[in-house]
């Protein structure tokens, strides 16, 4: 391992420990979640603000396809947009805008619903910001988008699903957006440091990587501070 991939590896686990300060498992939103002692009006109010993200990516993944330098990069960038879009690798065809539409119906709210609620700020920041950092340039776009926001899906994702068909009834089709996501972006967030390696040279590149992680997660989890918020004013 040569120096420089040293002081790599120091990087994560920097960005590590800016997660283990709030992981998305440990908020109470998702707590209650994985529980399943949430009432189903108030799943629903979750998935109508927490689709600020599932039916946007195409405003955070596409940008970073266009943006990318590199060529094999941009395969990878290629083949998450073909994966989004159009469900050809994990989700047996059905794009992942579709699974999350179709989870919202199992709990009772149509697409026309889906697509009309009315996002907190917490909400709005997150999508705003994840489809500014995207735009921006494809290094802080893609720290912010992979090794922030999906970095911590995997081993939450899977536990919703299980209670999603253990607690509310729903079939394994129904819940298929989480079940694909614990594996889908634990592939999308995984190769942190061969990604350091090719796109973060300098110094600045790597306070730029880190400061992206940490704007990611902090927004992240004032976006479910917002959440918990509707959800609680829910009866």
């Amino acid at each position: 391992m040569s120096a420089r991939s040293k002081d790599y590896e120091t990087v994560l686990q920097q960005i590590a420990a800016i997660h283990a300060t709030k992981p998305r498992g440990k908020h109470q939103l998702w707590i209650a979640l994985m529980a399943g002692t949430l009432s189903r009006a108030r799943v629903a109010m979750h998935l109508r603000q927490f689709s600020a993200i599932p039916l946007y990516n195409h405003l955070f993944h596409g940008p970073l396809y266009v943006n990318c330098p590199d060529p094999l990069w941009r395969k990878r960038l290629a083949e998450v947009v073909f994966e989004e879009g159009s469900g050809g690798i994990y989700s047996n065809g059905v794009p992942h805008y579709e699974l999350y539409l179709r989870l919202g119906r199992a709990f009772g709210v149509s697409p026309q619903e889906m697509y009309a609620t009315e996002l907190c700020p917490g909400s709005v920041a997150i999508r705003s910001y994840l489809a500014h950092m995207s735009s921006r340039n494809f290094l802080e776009g893609m720290a912010a988008l992979s090794l922030g926001a999906e970095a911590q899906v995997p081993g939450v994702s899977g536990k919703v699903s299980e209670t999603m068909m253990k607690h509310y009834g729903l079939s394994r089709e129904d819940a298929m957006f989480y079940i694909v996501h614990e594996e889908a972006d634990k592939d999308h967030s995984s190769g942190a440091l061969e990604f350091l390696e090719r796109f973060a040279g300098t110094d600045e590149d790597i306070d730029k990587v880190i400061t992206a992680v940490r704007e990611t997660v902090e927004l992240s989890w004032f976006m479910y501070d917002d959440i918990w918020r509707c959800v609680q004013a829910v009866h």
